[in-house]
């Protein structure tokens, strides 16, 4: 009879900030700590989590890399009484895009990203060199495979010379940014590669925004058939924590002879493929409780909360607490003014009309109305007495003309030095409402 096995990983979706070294070490170890809690074998966290993703030319600082590696060291300590698997920027010949492996409060292993990204808003091969290192952990007699985010877009990649050496689980950590229905693609994708290694696979992502990017989540666990049995929520912060037994796998593959017939590749022939063991004193957890796979969001839904995000995550991670709108009584900025007011709260939104002579009470009813409805602080600042002075020193200029586009185009400047002047004075940022 075939010994059960069982392992309990923690998948750890945090939203860190780049180039916050202190506060994200803060961040992965809250998560460590919380992941002890729940008896956790081992915690997974997402692509250059310890840096932020992506942290583009601050890897070009090599004072940057030391104190990320300074940092590290937190992280390794804290891997007592559990394995921890955390991206970072490794320096060796050159600079890594790296997945640490620690345990024990040691360094056990490291993984360099093997493909690295350079096309839409990636440009991993200006920072990275690719990695030529292939480590197989085992943890309670269990094979682990890591690998790192556009490793798994490839067939032929990692994740397959890792299922040919006996891997039962294969972990793959991301920095994988949002589009509209990216999910449904992506998670075809690693289904597929889930079913062709008849293995279980991790996947763990970011959550949050940067800059420009948004990270949606979704976390999961895929079984050998490429079904997920584990999801973590759209666009938050979670832990999933999932108990996977990989005693089927064996069986799987003796039936599929996929693999036996793949031989090593180039990619496989210019691998170091190294063996780690880590040693696990504690007694198997108890089963956890089981839940159902948290439901994605989709659609509208899903593009809603990704503006909410990535709106938040800007202002915040750039030290903003306030912002101001311009309201016109009209679609764009009613949009946006919702979108602040759900992503930082109404208090901290403030609404600004600037009526002219050629404002229609309606638009200025509609802009009081909206603003009363989402329990914004409305100011209203008429701005002819600005449109007078304008048309005054310009008459000189403009005498024998006709007044058309030039002298209508004055008066959105007008309200956009007014919005930044409020700016400037209180600290607060500018939401621009020109297209919705």
């Amino acid at each position: 009879m075939v010994e059960r096995r069982s392992l309990r990983l923690a998948l750890a979706q945090i939203n860190p900030t780049v180039g916050d070294l202190p506060g994200n070490t803060r961040l992965i170890l809250d998560w460590i700590d919380q992941a002890k809690a729940a008896r956790a074998d081992l915690i997974v966290f997402p692509e250059l989590a310890l840096t932020g993703y992506p942290p583009e030319d601050l890897v070009l600082k090599p004072s940057f890399i030391d104190q990320n590696l300074q940092y590290l060291e937190q992280v390794v300590a804290a891997s007592r009484g559990i394995a921890v698997i955390t991206g970072f920027v490794d320096r060796r010949e050159d600079v890594y895009n790296a997945a640490a492996i620690a345990h024990g409060g040691e360094l056990r292993g490291v993984y360099h990203k093997i493909h690295l990204p350079n096309y839409g808003v990636f440009d991993e091969e200006r920072y990275f060199r690719p990695g030529r290192r292939c480590p197989i952990v085992e943890l309670r007699g269990i094979k682990l495979g890591i690998t790192i985010c556009e490793d798994a877009w490839y067939g032929d990649g990692p994740m397959l010379v890792q299922a040919r050496h006996g891997v039962e689980i294969l972990i793959n950590i991301n920095g994988s940014p949002y589009h509209r229905s990216k999910r449904e693609t992506r998670e075809r994708m690693i289904a597929t590669r889930a079913s062709d290694s008849r293995a279980y696979l991790a996947w763990v992502n970011l959550a949050g925004g940067q800059d420009e990017l948004v990270f949606d989540g979704n976390s999961a666990m895929f079984d050998p058939e490429g079904r997920i049995i584990q999801r973590a929520p759209s666009f938050e912060e979670s832990l999933l924590v999932v108990d996977v037994d990989p005693s089927a796998v064996l069986a799987e593959r003796l039936h599929d002879p996929r693999l036996r017939k793949v031989t090593a590749g180039p990619l496989e022939r210019g691998l170091a493929i190294t063996q780690i063991t880590l040693k696990s004193s504690s007694p198997p957890p108890p089963p956890a409780s089981v839940f159902a796979a948290a439901k994605p969001l989709t659609g509208a839904e899903e593009v809603y909360a990704a503006l909410l995000v990535g709106t938040r995550d800007y202002i915040h991670k750039s030290g903003f607490q306030k912002v101001v709108v311009g309201l016109s009584g009209g679609i764009d900025s009613a949009l946006t003014a919702a979108v602040a007011a759900d992503a930082l709260g109404p208090n901290n939104v403030i609404g600004v009309a600037m009526p002219s002579r050629y404002t229609s009470k309606a638009s200025e009813h509609d802009a009081a109305e909206l603003a009363a409805a989402l329990g914004l602080e409305l100011i209203v600042i008429p701005i002819d007495p600005a449109r007078r002075s304008y048309e005054e020193m310009l008459a000189g200029p403009f005498a024998g003309t006709e007044s058309g586009l030039a002298e209508e185009n004055i008066q959105p400047r007008i309200r956009g030095n007014l919005l930044m002047a409020l700016c400037n004075k209180f600290g607060y940022l500018l939401l621009t409402t020109g297209n919705k």
